[in-house]
């Protein structure tokens, strides 16, 4: 690791292969935590490269549990986190949502590093059971049409590097990894990152791949459409520049995303708007991720995925599949 870190340090980049087989060594236990920081660091300190952001995800992957649910065709919705603006746990709403419409999830999540709470945070508060039992995952999908995949119990590599990223409490690059690391390996994304330069490399890692997916980056630094402003959309058809207006809805203000100073403050708000209590704000911001989520499976457009949502939403079909798996989770 000493040579690695000075070659860093003299801002030499790793190849594929160097970064792949760094993660697994530091997965087996192979550096000190001293040593570890250092390395998360390097990668605040400058840009990751392609071939070093893919030599990651591909040690990941070789490392995960893999759990089979092909079968299901189902989605995954989730956000690298790490935009720093403390939001509600939009990507885990819309995730409900749109499983509420009929369209499977496979939701990849984790506690909150960078943020006051991530989506596995606000799933365990509820209730939600955390299990990388296939036959478990396979039912949750079955009867609620959704399943949680908690990363610390697919990714046990990373047992090494979880206490150091919670101890420094910033993002990292495994905030980039989390979306591209979904051990059910759907065949459907939608994935929110946190910058510009992200989206792009993220595009060039899945232009080759035969993904149904948008990648998602609002131009005001959100990693998600949060209707603040505008937002760049990339997908394996298309690249365009959304506004709210496309959706025949108008921006909303950052405050009415917010979410919140603790982990019972986010609950609190997602058991609102599941229950149909949220503001029209709040509604709209779920039900355009969801919209998009629905549009990304069933190949339709964003307009109509986003009425499809707030159908979901407003009838209480969404607020069902939370408690069928809470009930599941007994």
């Amino acid at each position: 690791m000493k040579t690695l870190l000075n070659r860093l340090i003299n801002h030499e980049h790793l190849s594929s292969e160097e970064a792949k087989q760094t993660l697994v060594n530091i997965s087996n236990g192979m550096y000190n935590q001293s040593q570890i920081a250092s390395f998360l660091t390097v990668f605040m300190m400058r840009s990751i490269t392609i071939n070093e952001l893919k030599g990651f995800r591909d040690a990941l992957l070789q490392l995960c549990i893999p759990i089979d649910l092909k079968d299901f065709n189902a989605i995954d919705i989730v956000g690298t986190g790490g935009d720093g603006k403390n939001t509600f746990n939009i990507s885990t709403l819309s995730s409900f949502i749109t499983a509420g419409a009929g369209v499977n999830v496979s939701k990849h999540g984790n506690y909150g590093v960078s943020s006051t709470s991530g989506s596995s945070n606000v799933m365990e508060y509820l209730g939600v059971k955390f299990s990388n039992n296939q036959d478990f995952l396979k039912r949750s999908l079955d009867q609620a049409g959704i399943c949680i995949l908690h990363a610390p119990l697919f990714h046990p590599a990373m047992k090494n590097v979880a206490p150091i990223r919670k101890e420094l409490g910033v993002k990292t690059f495994f905030n980039m990894l989390g979306p591209l690391v979904n051990p059910s390996f759907p065949k459907n994304q939608l994935l929110g990152v946190f910058n510009l330069e992200i989206l792009r490399k993220y595009s060039f890692l899945y232009q080759n791949t035969e993904n149904n997916y948008n990648i998602v980056y609002a131009l005001d630094g959100y990693d998600e459409i949060s209707l603040t402003g505008k937002a760049k959309i990339v997908s394996n058809r298309t690249e365009a520049l959304f506004s709210p207006e496309d959706l025949g809805i108008e921006k909303v203000s950052q405050e009415s995303i917010f979410g919140g100073d603790t982990i019972k403050d986010a609950a609190n708000i997602f058991v609102d708007i599941i229950n149909g209590k949220g503001t029209e704000q709040q509604n709209n911001v779920v039900c355009a991720n969801a919209g998009l989520a629905i549009a990304t499976t069933k190949q339709i457009d964003h307009k109509t995925g986003f009425e499809l949502a707030k159908e979901s939403l407003q009838s209480g079909k969404a607020k069902a599949t939370l408690e069928k798996l809470i009930e599941l989770s007994k």
